[in-house]
Formats: C-alpha cells, structure tokens, sequence
C-alpha cells in the first residue's frame, strides 16, 4: 500500500477515504499539507545498503524499504496519491505513471513479457487506446469481440482482457461481474475512468486491474496528465519495473494536485452528475436531438446525436468549451468523430456506435439553468410541430447503448 501504510482501525466510507487516505501519518509529523517531495535523487552513505534494496526491487517490484533512492524508483508524494487510489478502488496498491496511455502500455508490456500479447477487448474504448490495441505497436494482437464472446475468443497466449465502463464517447455499459467470469483465469482490465470508484468499484466485480486517466475526474481541475493502475500487489510490483525501465513516472508536483483532487472527487462526481442527469433528461425530450446516452449508474458525462449539424453545435457554445478531455470543474463539448476517436478507423468507429453526429459532454459545476440555456442557443432553432425524430419524446435518458 506504498509508503503510508494502511493504519485504519475500521472501514472508513468512501468520502472520508477520499479527504484522508495517504495523509494518515501528517499529524504525527506536525503537517497538515501533505508535503511536496521534488528530489530527482537522494544521498546515501551505505552504498552496499542501496544495492541489496535495489537488487531487491529488481526481484519483486516492491517498493525499497527506508529512504527513497532515485525519482524514477518511486517518490514519497507520488507514493501518497497510489496509497489513496488503491484505497478508493479496494486494490491492495496502485501504480501512477505519467499518463494513462503510459499506464495502459505498462500493463501490456508487462503480459507481453511473459509471451502474452493476445489481448481480447471490446468496443468502444477511448480511441488511443483503440489505436494502441490495434496497431501492433507493442508487438500485441487484438481481438475485438462484443461482451458474449469473450470466452471464445480465449487463446493460451491471452494476456488481458481489456473493458471500459461506461465507453467512450457512447456511455455503453458492460455487466463487469459477468465479463470477469467469462475472462477466466485471464487478468480483466476495466478501464474506470468514466465512473471513477464513486460510483463504481471494479475490483469488487472481480476485475484483477482498474485503470483511469487521472487526468479526468481524479485530478478534476484540467490542470494535471496522469495515468494510474490499481491492482493486486504482485502486478504492482511488474508495474513499477516496466516503470523504472522506461521511464513513464508521474512528476512529484502531479502526485501532489492528484491527491488534492482525491480530496473533493466524490463531491465533484455527485454534483456534476445530478446536473448531467438534468440535462440528458431535457436533451432526451427535445426534438433537436436523434438519440441520448446516458449510463445506467449515472455520472456527469452525456452523449447525444444531432439532427443538425454537430460542428455549428461545436461554433456555438459560448459558456461550454469546445475542447477535448473530460473530468473538469468546467463543462467540455467535442465531437468524438473528428477528436478523440478520429485515429479509429472510421467503418470501427461506427459499428462501435461513434456516428458522425455524435456530440460529447462532460458536465461540470457550474449552474444547470445556465448551461442548458448555452445548450438550447447552440442547438439551433427547433424543428416546426410535427417534424424530427420522435424518439425522444419521453422524460427520462435513454439507456447507454
């Protein structure tokens, strides 16, 4: 569990988790602020000392016991924020990384050497990590499947199987239970940052790994790349030598706003998310819109397809930013099909439900009556009596497919 071991006495809820996990040891330090460790190295004076707990991480992965020894082994302020994701998720440990494309090919590398490229996956996944998956640039071979035929397509030299719940950009939603089940003995990877552990927990469901872009909702201010990976302690350890081999560690000053971030994330995620739910429910009903996703477990991302034009939506947003990346205090817009999803092939992209006129929406903080009136503005004139599709004449969101 990192560096600030697990001293609790009793389970502790999420919330209280979130403001106290990996802080635990400042009071008896005298601080209230977690420290920022900002030492690319540290001096040593028992140089056999040092070899013996490198040779030992070497073996293992497991973080060296006494002082730090070099940045890219671990730092103590990065060490904080894995204590307190593992603690969120209910994993025995978390691994940061710079990104969570670092995060994602770490995991890969470490089935890749031990000769287990075949990866079994299901669309949609965000698109870099389609792209990572389908290109080969790893050395790995994809096979992508829907959720029932997961078991077939098994091979011995399946390494991973790879989920993300609720997809991106369309919100679709998979049964984890029932995926890990069909996974076997295969290490399933759910991919969780769109529900963040608020609102779901993975691991509980019998995924062996949880990824997210900390760049999202757990550092929720867009001001911070970062990966992470929470997992069992064993495959912790495999992490943190890809990490230290290649070089993708998570910069102090990043660990530090990510586990300030943790601190507000359940407030974050519940307040936006009763905002998104408002306005999935007013898009579903207004007959500008074709279709509207919005997940069964809820959360602050909405997706929804247009009759018009989705770029003049884009050029008219005035208080939403048209931008790419999600997890803000601000609300985002993008249209996935030319951004985040553009470099999936584009007959993928739409038999993975990514149209050409989807918009998606990553709902912020900010006043509901002020952004739908942002919304209403940049959806255009509505259509006259009678005309459009009426698909969306009921009051509540339409399920994610």
């Amino acid at each position: 569990m990192g560096a600030h071991g697990d001293i609790r006495t009793a389970p502790r809820a999420l919330a209280t988790e979130a403001v106290h996990a990996g802080r635990d040891d400042l009071a008896r330090q005298g601080l209230h602020a977690p420290p920022i460790d900002l030492s690319t190295t540290y001096p040593s004076y028992d140089s056999r000392g040092e070899a013996a707990r490198i040779d030992a991480f070497a073996a293992t992965g497991a973080e060296p016991d006494g002082p730090p020894v070099y940045g890219r082994l671990g730092n103590p302020t990065v060490a904080r924020f894995e204590t307190a994701l593992a603690r969120l998720e209910g994993t025995e440990a978390a691994v940061a990384f710079a990104s969570g494309m670092a995060a994602l090919t770490a995991v890969l590398l470490v089935r890749a050497s031990m000769g287990l490229r075949h990866v079994v996956a299901v669309r949609p996944l965000y698109g870099c990590s389609d792209h990572l998956l389908t290109a080969g640039l790893l050395g790995s071979e994809v096979t992508w499947t829907d959720p029932a035929g997961i078991t077939d397509a098994l091979r011995p030299d399946t390494g991973l199987v790879m989920v993300e719940s609720p997809a991106n950009p369309t919100l679709a939603e998979v049964d984890l239970r029932a995926v890990a089940h069909a996974c076997g003995s295969v290490p399933l990877l759910v991919d969780n940052t769109f529900a963040t552990p608020v609102l779901q927990r993975p691991a509980e469901q019998g995924a062996r790994l949880v990824l997210h872009s900390a760049t999202k909702y757990l550092g929720g201010h867009g001001d911070v790349l970062a990966g992470v990976v929470a997992c069992d302690e064993e495959f912790a350890g495999r992490l943190r030598q890809v990490r230290f081999a290649t070089g993708g560690v998570l910069h102090p000053l990043a660990g530090y706003l990510l586990l300030r971030g943790l601190s507000t994330l359940p407030v974050r995620v519940r307040a936006a998310s009763a905002t998104a739910a408002e306005l999935a429910r007013r898009l579903t009903a207004d007959p500008r819109t074709v279709r509207v996703h919005y997940p069964r477990i809820g959360g602050a991302m909405v997706s929804f397809e247009v009759h018009g034009d989705p770029h003049e939506v884009i050029a008219g947003v005035r208080l939403i930013t048209p931008a790419v990346s999600l997890g803000s205090v601000d609300t985002l817009i993008q249209h996935p099909a030319s951004i985040s999803h553009r470099i999936v092939d584009t007959e993928d992209r739409r038999d993975a439900g990514v149209s050409d006129r989807l918009l998606r929406m990553s709902v912020g903080l900010e006043d509901v009556e002020d952004l739908w009136s942002d919304l209403d503005a940049a959806l255009g004139q509505r259509p006259s009596r009678g005309a459009g599709n009426r698909a969306n004449d009921h009051t509540e969101p339409a399920p994610a497919r």
